[in-house]
């Protein structure tokens, strides 16, 4: 799915075009046919609550799961890279 928020808007008469925007683009990008990519933000932290199946993108300074920046999957308790 390809969505990303908009900024917030900080007055209230605002607020509801906004919304009704953001539902638009997320039913638009629900029905996108295909995925072709998915992009992951870079963390520079270790998850909070990690679980087996999760995959993550290092940024490999602030935070290294072990071979450097790139994308890692948590398999049977430790990450590894993709």
């Amino acid at each position: 799915m390809n969505y990303r928020p908009g900024p917030v808007p900080q007055d209230g008469q605002s607020l509801r075009g906004w919304l009704a925007q953001q539902v638009r683009q997320i039913a638009d990008a629900l029905r996108a046919p295909e995925v072709t990519s998915i992009h992951i933000e870079p963390r520079g932290a270790v998850p909070v609550k990690m679980a087996d199946g999760d995959i993550v993108f290092a940024d490999g300074s602030n935070w290294n799961p072990g071979s450097g920046a790139g994308v890692y999957a948590r398999i049977s308790g430790a990450w590894v890279k993709l």
